[in-house]
Protein backbone atom coordinates (compact mmCIF):
# COMPACT_ATOMS: atom_id res chain seq x y z
CA UNK A 1 0.00 0.00 0.00
CA UNK A 2 1.55 3.43 -1.15
CA UNK A 3 2.16 5.83 1.27
CA UNK A 4 2.17 9.08 -0.76
CA UNK A 5 -0.90 10.63 -0.87
CA UNK A 6 -1.82 13.53 -3.34
CA UNK A 7 -4.86 14.37 -1.74
CA UNK A 8 -4.25 14.48 1.53
CA UNK A 9 -1.05 16.79 1.29
CA UNK A 10 -3.63 19.26 -0.89
CA UNK A 11 -5.70 19.29 2.21
CA UNK A 12 -3.02 19.47 4.53
CA UNK A 13 -1.33 22.69 2.34
CA UNK A 14 -4.94 24.74 2.08
CA UNK A 15 -5.12 23.92 5.77
CA UNK A 16 -1.98 26.05 6.36
CA UNK A 17 -3.66 28.32 3.77
CA UNK A 18 -6.66 28.62 6.04
CA UNK A 19 -5.51 29.12 8.79
CA UNK A 20 -3.02 32.11 8.19
CA UNK A 21 -6.21 33.85 6.54
CA UNK A 22 -7.98 33.31 9.54
CA UNK A 23 -5.01 34.78 11.39
CA UNK A 24 -4.62 37.68 9.14
CA UNK A 25 -8.37 38.48 9.79
CA UNK A 26 -7.85 39.19 13.25
CA UNK A 27 -5.24 41.55 12.55
CA UNK A 28 -6.72 45.20 13.19
CA UNK A 29 -6.57 47.53 10.39
CA UNK A 30 -8.62 50.15 11.70
CA UNK A 31 -12.02 49.54 10.64
CA UNK A 32 -14.26 47.37 13.17
CA UNK A 33 -14.37 43.69 12.41
CA UNK A 34 -15.99 40.92 15.04
CA UNK A 35 -13.08 38.26 14.36
CA UNK A 36 -10.84 41.26 15.94
CA UNK A 37 -12.31 39.87 19.33
CA UNK A 38 -12.16 36.04 18.08
CA UNK A 39 -8.71 35.18 20.15
CA UNK A 40 -10.15 36.56 23.25
CA UNK A 41 -11.19 34.01 26.21
CA UNK A 42 -13.34 34.61 29.50
CA UNK A 43 -12.77 33.08 32.34
CA UNK A 44 -16.59 32.22 33.39
CA UNK A 45 -18.53 29.83 35.65
CA UNK A 46 -14.63 28.25 36.82
CA UNK A 47 -13.39 27.86 32.79
CA UNK A 48 -11.91 29.85 30.22
CA UNK A 49 -14.71 30.44 27.56
CA UNK A 50 -14.24 32.26 23.99
CA UNK A 51 -15.86 35.47 24.02
CA UNK A 52 -18.56 34.38 21.26
CA UNK A 53 -19.63 31.42 23.50
CA UNK A 54 -20.80 34.34 26.67
CA UNK A 55 -21.40 37.54 24.32
CA UNK A 56 -22.44 38.63 20.93
CA UNK A 57 -19.89 40.76 18.92
CA UNK A 58 -21.26 42.90 16.33
CA UNK A 59 -19.59 46.30 14.95
CA UNK A 60 -22.62 48.88 14.55
CA UNK A 61 -20.09 51.23 13.02
CA UNK A 62 -16.99 51.25 10.98
CA UNK A 63 -14.97 51.83 13.67
CA UNK A 64 -16.89 50.96 16.70
CA UNK A 65 -17.47 46.89 17.89
CA UNK A 66 -20.46 45.98 20.12
CA UNK A 67 -20.03 43.27 22.88
CA UNK A 68 -23.58 42.52 24.18
CA UNK A 69 -22.90 40.42 27.45
CA UNK A 70 -25.83 37.57 28.15
CA UNK A 71 -25.16 37.40 31.37
CA UNK A 72 -24.85 40.60 33.33
CA UNK A 73 -22.40 38.63 35.97
CA UNK A 74 -20.35 38.44 33.49
CA UNK A 75 -19.82 41.54 32.50
CA UNK A 76 -16.58 42.58 34.71
CA UNK A 77 -14.88 39.61 33.53
CA UNK A 78 -15.62 39.82 29.58
CA UNK A 79 -14.54 43.92 30.21
CA UNK A 80 -11.43 42.62 31.82
CA UNK A 81 -10.73 39.76 29.19
CA UNK A 82 -10.75 42.53 26.67
CA UNK A 83 -8.69 44.89 27.74
CA UNK A 84 -5.97 41.94 28.90
CA UNK A 85 -6.06 40.82 25.10
CA UNK A 86 -3.33 43.04 24.26
CA UNK A 87 -5.38 44.34 21.36
CA UNK A 88 -4.98 48.48 22.05
CA UNK A 89 -8.73 48.87 22.81
CA UNK A 90 -10.41 49.95 25.68
CA UNK A 91 -14.37 48.97 26.85
CA UNK A 92 -17.56 51.08 27.20
CA UNK A 93 -19.22 49.88 29.95
CA UNK A 94 -23.02 50.32 29.37
CA UNK A 95 -25.35 47.82 31.59
CA UNK A 96 -24.81 44.77 29.96
CA UNK A 97 -23.17 46.07 26.70
CA UNK A 98 -19.64 46.77 26.50
CA UNK A 99 -18.78 49.21 23.15
CA UNK A 100 -15.43 49.25 21.68
CA UNK A 101 -14.56 52.43 19.89
CA UNK A 102 -11.22 51.47 17.62
CA UNK A 103 -8.80 53.75 17.81
CA UNK A 104 -6.80 55.49 15.30
CA UNK A 105 -3.21 53.26 14.62
CA UNK A 106 0.05 55.00 14.96
CA UNK A 107 2.73 54.55 11.96
CA UNK A 108 4.29 52.35 14.80
CA UNK A 109 1.68 50.13 15.20
CA UNK A 110 1.09 49.73 11.53
CA UNK A 111 4.25 48.82 11.32
CA UNK A 112 4.01 46.21 14.43
CA UNK A 113 1.39 44.56 12.82
CA UNK A 114 2.52 44.29 9.46
CA UNK A 115 5.64 42.85 10.56
CA UNK A 116 2.99 40.60 12.83
CA UNK A 117 1.46 39.38 9.39
CA UNK A 118 5.21 38.17 8.00
CA UNK A 119 5.08 36.24 10.92
CA UNK A 120 2.19 34.76 10.60
CA UNK A 121 2.70 34.31 6.89
CA UNK A 122 6.46 32.88 7.71
CA UNK A 123 4.39 29.92 10.10
CA UNK A 124 2.53 29.32 7.18
CA UNK A 125 5.02 28.58 5.11
CA UNK A 126 7.07 26.38 7.24
CA UNK A 127 3.87 24.12 7.62
CA UNK A 128 3.42 24.39 3.99
CA UNK A 129 7.19 22.86 3.57
CA UNK A 130 7.17 20.23 6.66
CA UNK A 131 3.84 18.95 4.52
CA UNK A 132 6.02 18.88 1.04
CA UNK A 133 8.95 17.14 3.25
CA UNK A 134 6.54 14.23 4.52
CA UNK A 135 5.45 13.59 0.39
CA UNK A 136 8.74 13.68 -0.30
CA UNK A 137 9.75 11.33 2.26
CA UNK A 138 6.60 9.19 1.84
CA UNK A 139 7.51 9.03 -2.27
CA UNK A 140 11.09 7.80 -1.44
CA UNK A 141 9.44 5.40 0.99
CA UNK A 142 6.72 4.05 -1.94
CA UNK A 143 10.17 3.76 -3.87
CA UNK A 144 11.93 2.09 -1.90
CA UNK A 145 9.48 -0.59 -0.96
CA UNK A 146 9.60 -1.24 -4.71
CA UNK A 147 5.94 0.24 -5.03
CA UNK A 148 6.68 2.84 -7.78
CA UNK A 149 9.71 3.52 -10.01
CA UNK A 150 12.45 6.00 -9.93
CA UNK A 151 10.60 8.00 -12.55
CA UNK A 152 7.29 7.66 -11.29
CA UNK A 153 8.59 8.98 -7.86
CA UNK A 154 10.22 11.95 -9.33
CA UNK A 155 7.48 12.87 -11.50
CA UNK A 156 5.61 13.06 -8.40
CA UNK A 157 8.20 15.11 -6.48
CA UNK A 158 7.72 17.34 -9.35
CA UNK A 159 3.90 17.60 -8.68
CA UNK A 160 4.23 18.00 -4.83
CA UNK A 161 6.97 20.75 -5.58
CA UNK A 162 4.26 22.58 -8.08
CA UNK A 163 1.72 22.24 -5.65
CA UNK A 164 4.25 23.87 -2.49
CA UNK A 165 4.97 26.45 -5.21
CA UNK A 166 1.77 27.50 -5.81
CA UNK A 167 0.46 27.37 -2.37
CA UNK A 168 3.68 29.77 -1.22
CA UNK A 169 2.57 31.86 -3.64
CA UNK A 170 -1.08 32.27 -2.48
CA UNK A 171 0.35 33.13 1.03
CA UNK A 172 2.67 35.89 -0.01
CA UNK A 173 -0.25 37.09 -2.00
CA UNK A 174 -2.20 37.15 0.99
CA UNK A 175 0.17 38.71 3.31
CA UNK A 176 1.10 41.38 1.06
CA UNK A 177 -2.60 42.95 0.76
CA UNK A 178 -3.09 42.40 3.83
CA UNK A 179 0.43 44.39 4.81
CA UNK A 180 -0.97 47.18 2.80
CA UNK A 181 -4.24 47.19 3.76
CA UNK A 182 -2.81 47.47 7.47
CA UNK A 183 -0.78 50.19 6.26
CA UNK A 184 -3.49 51.89 4.76
CA UNK A 185 -1.84 52.04 0.93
Amino acid sequence: MPQYDKADLERRMAGALESLRGDLTGLRTGRANVQLLDPVTVEVYGAHMPLNQVATVSAPEPRMLSVQVWDKTNVGPVDKAIRSAGLGLNPIVDGQTLRLPIPDLTEERRKELAKLAGKYAEGARVAVRNVRRDGMDSLKADEKKGEISEDERKRKETEVQKLTDAIIADIDTLTASKEKEIMGQ
